[in-house]
């Protein structure tokens, strides 16, 4: 199951207490005070582990609370402190924080009129970036603390603080150098398989691809970039019709869209009416999405009517960027790595 959007419930651990303690033992009756201090509690932070790629892990287990600080003891003893909860979360992932201390207030918010007030925190996208979530609470005075010379018999000591707590919505958006954008049955499952080592579902039926996925293309130059493939859109994606639409977010972060065409017509329909609903739904979810660079992929080319339909559509963009491809029989893909390379590609980090 992919999950990129979830709601969690963090709470940090509580500060222990100081305790009232005297100093007992044979030989002196009268010790002077030794009450010792409490523990603080854990703190809970977020860290970005690139080994996951959704936040599953979240959707059965959607609380993060980290153990309190122990009391103080006899002796001076300090209390053990609480041990910190750590949640991993993939590259790319929105932290919002919400208005509610708790779910139950969160869960209502949701089911009113308004809906949930969120306050973007962090946006974590570097490999082993971490963030404080929830601070824990400090630990009190023990009435070791409170001696004097006019006071040899303390009884006052403090309490531990409480840790933090509060509901928070993650979102993930995967960090991919390139977004292939396109509607149900244009190929671009198909194609991310011949480019990249992904094996997403190929069928010849719409909306195969239900989860965004991300493919690494390597070059023969040793550079590589990452290619993410989003279900298909329909037009009103913006509007939530369809299946892409949950995912659009997915190639916010891309810097070249790939407008995959089906430049024969297979499915009825016109390659250059495509683009324009495509780009004009891009642009109706997100303002700056839709000034990235972009190309098209006319997908295809080997079947009946591809070139014609390739002509007219070079008319129509003449100042666009077209690769003639077939994905199918792998016809034209080297091509399109050499394009990628000197646009999007890298120099791998590892």
């Amino acid at each position: 199951m992919f999950v990129d959007q979830t709601r969690i419930y963090a709470k940090a651990g509580d500060g222990g207490n100081g305790v009232v303690s005297f100093r007992r033992e044979k030989f002196v009756p009268r010790g002077g005070p030794d009450g010792g201090d409490g523990a603080q509690g854990g703190d809970v932070i977020l860290r970005v582990n690139r080994h996951i790629d959704n936040l599953k892990v979240f959707h059965y287990n959607p609380r993060l609370i980290a153990k309190d600080g122990g009391h103080g003891r006899a002796w001076k003893r300090h209390g053990k402190n609480g041990k910190v909860v750590y949640g991993d979360v993939p590259p790319g992932t929105l932290i919002y924080k919400c208005r509610a201390r708790t779910v139950s207030e969160a869960v209502a918010m949701e089911r009113s009129e308004e809906g949930v007030d969120l306050e973007l925190v962090a946006d974590l996208t570097d490999e082993d970036e971490e963030l404080l979530l929830r601070k824990a609470g400090t630990g009190g005075k023990g009435n070791w603390h409170f001696r004097s010379s006019t006071n040899r018999t303390p009884e006052e000591f403090t309490l531990g603080t409480e840790g933090e707590e509060g509901v928070y919505y993650l979102e993930l958006r995967r960090i991919a150098d390139a977004g292939m954008v396109g509607f149900p049955n244009a190929g671009k499952s198909t194609l991310t398989s011949k480019l990249s080592a992904a094996h997403p579902k190929v069928a010849s039926y719409p909306f195969t691809t239900l989860n965004p996925m991300v493919g690494v293309v390597e070059f023969d130059d040793f550079k590589r970039c990452t290619v993410a493939d989003i279900p298909g859109l329909i037009e009103g994606a913006h509007d939530n019709r369809g299946l892409g639409h949950e995912f659009l977010r997915h190639i916010t972060r891309c810097g070249l869209l790939l407008f995959v065409v089906d430049m024969a017509g297979s499915e009825c329909r016109d390659p250059i009416e495509d683009v324009e609903t495509l780009r004009k739904e891009i642009k109706l979810y997100d303002e700056d999405l839709s000034k990235s660079d972009w190309m098209v992929i006319a997908n295809k080319m080997d079947l009946e009517g591809a070139e014609e339909h390739l002509e007219k559509f070079r008319q129509r963009f003449p100042k666009v960027e077209i690769v003639p491809i077939s994905a199918e029989l792998e016809e034209g893909l080297d091509e399109l790595k050499k394009i990628l390379c000197g646009r999007v590609g890298s120099w791998p980090t590892e």
